[in-house]
């Protein structure tokens, strides 16, 4: 009996996939920025800085072939507060939810006990299929990237391990195109033309933030949060008007986030203006308070209070 026409037809249309991937790692190898390189778009904020994502992000990548939904978490790291507690218990409940996890190793350092300690954790995550990622490509030489490959091999059995460069754009179509091969069958779970489904308030805090974490020291971007309290359309011109909070821990951070005459304030809310004009494509008014929420890292309430 030969096949139907609408049979022959079946067959030759492509597999389409969709699923959901996570990055893994430990801090500053390269997570959110390989996140934004595959969207085509910022919708995670970078910082050198340790622990700078601090909630759930998705990030959507469209091909003709598949739909990969990158979910970026905070790292997993040893807590000393509350929040950390929190962060990672968000980040390993979020892993046993994705089909993928890719863990990134940078290509310009070797692999250490942070690494080991995350790879053994992957354990609690058997639905998972676990692929090596070596970021940083692009920083690192042919023989540095070659021995990492080499480290990496050896931590476990990888179903794939890929270096890749989110900076230079090496291959990232051809990564992508990698991992939604290793998705299961299934339709598009978000329209074609969403990037990411974090509210724009969120996205603009994350802005104001990621402004403040280049420019204050030591353990002060870990004492900071950023809320938006209101956003309001002038009816007079063609002007939106944000109102958000940075919250410190003390009262001495405060006064280093102000600066001297408010000078450090004023910089953050013209670096975070344009940022967030740049986001939504239009002119906005901003002001910024710099606010006290003592220990607010410790304290269950305000960590409520704050989003966490």
């Amino acid at each position: 009996m030969r096949p139907s026409k609408s049979a022959k037809r079946d067959a030759e249309r492509p597999i389409f996939r969709s699923g959901f991937v996570s990055f893994i790692g430990r801090p500053n190898v390269g997570k959110s920025t390989l996140m934004n390189a595959l969207v085509g778009e910022k919708v995670a904020i970078t910082s050198a800085r340790p622990q700078t994502t601090r909630h759930t992000i998705r990030g959507m990548v469209n091909h003709n072939n598949g739909q990969l939904i990158i979910v970026d978490t905070p790292g997993i790291h040893r807590p000393r507060t509350l929040l950390g507690e929190r962060l990672n218990a968000l980040a390993k409940s979020t892993l046993g939810d994705v089909d993928v996890i890719g863990m990134c190793f940078p290509a310009d350092e070797p692999v250490g006990k942070g690494d080991r300690f995350i790879s053994e954790q992957l354990e609690m995550y058997p639905r998972a299929i676990k692929v090596a990622i070596v970021t940083k490509t692009d920083v690192a030489s042919r023989e540095k990237t070659a021995a990492r490959l080499l480290e990496v091999s050896e931590l476990r059995d990888w179903t794939a391990i890929i270096p890749v460069s989110a900076l230079t754009d090496g291959n990232i179509g051809e990564f992508a195109s990698t991992l939604i091969a290793l998705l299961p069958e299934g339709l598009a779970l978000y329209d074609v033309e969403t990037t990411t489904d974090d509210d724009t308030e969120k996205r603009i805090s994350e802005l104001i933030r990621e402004s403040l974490l280049e420019t204050v020291q030591d353990e002060l971007p870990h004492s900071l949060a950023v809320t938006v309290d209101e956003m309001v359309e002038r009816e007079d011109k063609d002007l939106l008007e944000i109102y958000a909070n940075i919250f410190v821990e003390r009262d001495s951070q405060k006064a280093i986030i102000i600066g001297h005459g408010g000078s450090r304030l004023k910089d953050t809310g013209a670096i975070s203006r344009r940022a967030i004009e740049a986001l939504l494509g239009r002119h906005v008014f901003l002001s910024i308070r710099v606010k006290v929420a003592k220990d607010w890292q410790r304290d269950p309430k305000k960590l409520e209070r704050l989003g966490f």
